[in-house]
């Protein structure tokens, strides 16, 4: 017997049994017969022809049916299907036939079913990865959406809150004044006291302006002439009261290139060295030490910040950088820009990367992992271009002469009697 008249033969049974196995309901059973037909069909050509290509338009149909309920809970429904196919025609050509008509049969129809179910996984596999990247995509469209609500909240809410916030300083500092006139010295001190929380209060709002500003590429930069050690000099004395109250060590190192005239926007840059170093202050133990020093690399300067603190965990050191980053339980944190491991709105670092990379530099950090114990510290890596010409032609040409007759910087006349490394300590 031929092999065409075998598959005719067994055709009613098979498609029975496998209509019956594998589709439930009449009216999935009814469209399911009308594609086992068509494929059986197909089968049939190129049993007779040996050219596979005949049944490319059904598997790719196949392989791009999926229904969303499939794609989402990683189902593989038709390759489900043509390997319990296989399954049932080894079957029914075993009740069916003699076992030379059966061997013959599989001989031909197997290598088909093995074929059909390669490019069917391979369809199935498109499908799936054009589904993925599709949620994917919607995924990120909502993530940006957020993260733009996120920052247009950010703007309005700082900016509505300066207008009142202004006024109320305002009436408070008349009301010192004149407490301090009729000599009613307690509530001059209270009065003071909201003066102190309208000033933090002040330092928030800026910070989420500034935030605004990066996350919307608003940032503008007054480049003019910088030393670093003018910076690292202002940023000693200005440190000197919160590292007295800590009992902390302050330790400024003088290094190549903190001489060197740049191009940068000083009091950003300072904003930012400020930011540093206060979360150093923050995280390091009363009586720990905090190291800046530096160095000069081709085309970039690099500052470091080194503490004695706690330390930052892997996985941690990158969220620090983002908006909000904070690290351990908020309701724990204890209050004061620079008491230890103070609360805060978590701004202060992605302000300082916001700044940094501005100037076209980065900032990392380093390091050995979180412990309160053993007290492993943390290194905080800031490098940023030796730009020598402002963007502006024009102040390059108005500082021109600071080129050619350095300034130099004063120090305060106590640290003249040090060596060249600058320390303050409590």
């Amino acid at each position: 017997m031929s092999i065409q008249d075998t598959l005719q033969q067994i055709r009613t049974q098979w498609m029975e049994r496998i209509s019956r196995e594998l589709a439930r309901g009449e009216g999935v059973r009814l469209g399911f017969l009308e594609q086992l037909e068509r494929f059986y069909n197909l089968v049939e050509q190129t049993v007779m022809t040996g050219d596979t290509a005949w049944l490319d338009p059904i598997l790719y149909d196949w392989g791009h049916s999926p229904t969303e309920t499939n794609l989402e809970e990683g189902e593989y429904y038709v390759s489900f299907v043509l390997n319990r196919m296989t399954t049932l025609t080894i079957e029914i050509a075993r009740e069916i036939l003699n076992e030379k008509d059966a061997l013959e049969l599989l001989a031909a129809v197997i290598p088909i079913f093995t074929h059909s179910l390669t490019v069917v996984v391979r369809y199935e596999m498109e499908t799936r990865v054009a589904h993925i990247s599709n949620e994917l995509h919607k995924t990120q469209e909502k993530l940006q959406e957020l993260d733009h609500n996120k920052s247009n909240f950010i703007s309005v809410a700082a900016h509505e809150l300066k207008t009142p916030l202004t006024l109320i300083e305002g009436y408070t500092t008349m009301m010192v004044d004149m407490a301090d006139e009729t000599g009613e010295l307690p509530i001059s001190g209270l009065l003071k006291g909201v003066n102190t929380g309208i000033l933090r209060l002040r330092q928030i709002i800026d910070d989420m302006i500034d935030v605004s500003l990066i996350d919307n590429n608003l940032l503008t930069l007054n480049f003019q002439p910088v030393w670093i050690s003018h910076l690292l000099n202002l940023l000693n004395n200005e440190l000197k009261k919160a590292i007295a109250s800590r009992k902390q060590t302050l330790v400024v190192h003088q290094f190549d290139g903190s001489d060197l005239m740049i191009y940068g926007d000083s009091e950003r840059l300072y904003q930012a060295l400020n930011n540093v170093a206060t979360n150093a202050i923050k995280y390091t133990p009363d009586g720990g030490t905090i190291t800046i020093n530096g160095r000069i690399l081709p085309g970039f300067i690099e500052i470091t910040v080194s503490d004695t603190g706690i330390g930052i965990s892997a996985e941690h050191q990158a969220i620090i950088f983002e908006k909000f980053g904070q690290l351990g339980r908020t309701n724990l944190h204890s209050s004061g820009k620079t008491k230890f491991k103070g609360g805060g709105p978590g701004l202060g670092l992605p302000i300082t990367r916001g700044i940094i990379e501005a100037h076209g530099g980065a900032i990392w950090v380093e390091s050995e992992g979180y412990d309160e114990v053993k007290l492993k510290g943390s290194t905080f890596h800031i490098l940023f271009p030796t730009r020598t010409e402002a963007t502006d032609p024009l102040i390059t040409k108005f500082f021109g002469h600071f080129k050619e007759t350095p300034q130099k910087i004063e120090t305060d006349p106590r640290d003249k009697k040090e060596s060249p490394t600058n320390h303050s300590a409590a």
